[in-house]
Order: C-alpha cells, then sequence, then structure tokens
C-alpha cells in the first residue's frame, strides 16, 4: 500500500483510508467479532489510516480489532461548536479508543468561512488540545466547494476531508470539477487532504471501474476514504488502490454481495429522490421518504439528484 504525507502535519497515512461508517450501527450494524476480521484484513493489507466519527457510535469496533501498540492512524469528527463540547467529545474518543490521543480531530460538515467561524470556540480549544499532545492535527469535513476553499485560507486548520467523486454526486454547491480546483488551492496552501464518497455513497456502484480510476486519478489527495463491509470488499479496494488485476472469483464476490437502499435520519423530505425514481419505489410520509423495497432495483439514479445526501446503498 502507498503511504502518502499528509499535507504538512508530519503524518504519513495509507493511501486506503477505512471508511469506518458502513461496520457501525448506523449501517451494517457489524458485529464486534466481524468487524474485527474486516479491520484485521486491511490492517494485514498496509491500510493504517481509519476515519470514524462521534455520530458513528463504533469506537469500540475500532478498539475491538486495533492493537493500541500499532502505528495506526485514527481521525474522528465531531459537530461541536464550544470548547466544553469539542473537549467532550475527544474525552469519550480516547477513553473508547484506549488511546492517549487521537491524530486528527475534524468539525464535522462545514459548510463556509462563516461556519468555521462560528465554531471558533471549539477550534480554539482544538488548538490548546493540540498543544497539550491531546490531537496531532485538526481541521474540517466538508461536502461544499466553498468549505474547501475556505479552510484553506485558515492557518490554523492542517486537515480538510471534502467529498469528491465521478459525477460530483453529493457535493452541495458545485460540480466534481470545481471541487478539484478547490482541492488543488488547499494543497497549495500545504493542507493535509483525504477524500471522502469515491463511489457517491453506494450510488455509483454501476460505474465503479470509472470511479476507481477518477478518483485514484487525483494525485492532489493523499488519501481516500472509502466504506468497507466485508473482507472480500477491503481485499478488493487494496488491489484498486495497488492497481493489481482483481481475480475473477473475488470480482463476483464483491458484485454479488447484498446491498440495500439505506435512507438516512436526517432525511428532511425534499422529495427530489421520489420524482426522480424510475420505479416508482420511493414516496413521501410525514415529511420523509419512504422506500417500497418490493419495488427497488437499486438503479440507484434517485440518489444523484438527493439535496441532503441521504440516500445511500449499503
Amino acid at each position: 500500500m502507498r503511504m502518502n504525507a499528509l499535507g504538512n502535519t508530519g503524518i504519513v497515512v495509507s493511501r486506503m483510508c477505512f471508511g469506518s461508517l458502513t461496520i457501525g450501527p448506523l449501517q451494517k450494524n457489524k458485529t464486534l467479532t466481524e468487524s474485527r476480521e474486516i479491520i484485521a484484513a486491511a490492517l494485514d493489507q498496509g491500510v493504517d489510516f481509519f476515519d470514524t466519527a462521534d455520530l458513528y457510535n463504533n469506537y469500540d469496533h475500532l478498539r475491538n480489532a486495533i492493537d493500541i501498540k500499532r502505528d495506526v492512524i485514527i481521525s474522528t469528527k465531531s459537530y461541536d461548536y464550544t470548547a466544553d463540547g469539542v473537549k467532550k467529545r475527544l474525552h469519550r474518543a480516547l477513553k473508547e479508543l484506549g488511546r492517549d490521543y487521537v491524530d486528527i480531530y475534524l468539525l464535522h460538515e462545514q459548510e463556509s468561512r462563516k461556519t468555521i467561524e462560528g465554531h471558533w470556540e471549539a477550534i480554539e480549544a482544538l488548538i490548546g488540545l493540540k498543544d497539550a499532545g491531546k490531537v496531532r492535527a485538526i481541521g474540517i469535513s466538508t461536502h461544499r466547494v466553498e468549505g474547501v476553499r475556505d479552510a484553506a485560507t485558515f492557518s490554523e486548520l492542517d486537515v480538510i476531508h471534502p467529498l469528491i467523486n465521478l459525477t460530483g454526486i453529493g457535493i452541495q454547491d458545485g460540480s466534481a470539477e470545481e471541487m478539484e480546483v478547490a482541492i488543488h488551492e488547499a494543497k497549495l496552501a500545504g493542507k493535509g487532504l483525504y477524500g471522502m464518497k469515491p463511489l457517491g455513497g453506494g450510488n455509483l456502484l454501476s460505474q465503479k471501474q470509472d470511479c476507481f480510476d477518477y478518483i485514484l486519478g487525483l494525485n492532489d489527495l493523499d488519501a481516500i476514504a472509502i466504506g468497507v463491509q466485508s473482507v472480500d470488499e477491503v481485499l478488493y479496494n487494496v488491489k484498486k488502490f495497488n492497481g493489481e488485476t482483481i481475480p475473477e472469483a473475488l470480482e463476483s464476490a464483491v458484485s454479488g454481495a447484498s446491498k440495500s437502499l439505506q435512507i438516512s435520519d436526517w432525511c428532511v423530505g425534499c422529495g427530489e429522490c421520489v420524482r426522480h425514481c424510475k420505479q416508482k419505489a420511493l414516496s413521501l410520509r410525514e415529511g420523509k421518504a419512504v422506500l417500497n423495497k418490493k419495488k427497488c432495483v437499486l438503479c440507484c439514479y434517485c440518489g444523484a439528484y438527493c439535496k441532503e445526501f441521504c440516500i445511500k446503498v449499503i
């Protein structure tokens, strides 16, 4: 597995970052035993970079699988905007991970300079925690081009975790091309950059080869977080990242794995998915999108129009 420096942070990470949302209770809800097997496979393949968040509620999965003496890199996130809040969430992370520090702490889903400044109390607290050795690098995650551009102008922020994929699905204020430009600007500013959602939350699985070609061709990204939910997917993704041929049996195992459409709790009922679902498998009920599983064929067309990126294939 190729290793890269994460911007100017002094942290070196595997190019493939293990996106842990998929194994936790918000998605596949793997048992600790199942998670341990999947994470162990990633470690054996040279993946040492793990992305999680307070929201994911899966610190126990990581702790159960990772020998704390191993030199692994963990990035976590929270939505906090106060000093007390961010300290509380960090304390939880350290306690549940069984670690003395986390490598990277991000403020979750920042939108622009205004939201970054609105969270400045939390950022100042993180700077203090960084000085105290409890955090090695700080930054933001974002689904917006503006978020990347604005974060790049703050010298206090070390890392940016942007959403980027072939079609730009999930980018809230622009195109994939515009996000590429913003990422390049952030790279020139010395920021560590690791992308998210290279397969569009599963909505781009029908174009996965093109998606891998695209995301792996973005040299401004130091790493790419990709969700995995099985040992087969770990092995498949590692081979893709390494440019290796995929054995036919592995291709069949990954392609044939059970998938389902998931509507996240934060659905605001914008109705775009309902209007664009070719199978008429979606409807609105009490202000939320509802899925008729019998009609859904996982064409994933509806996900391209979801304004809040709440539709995923898992």
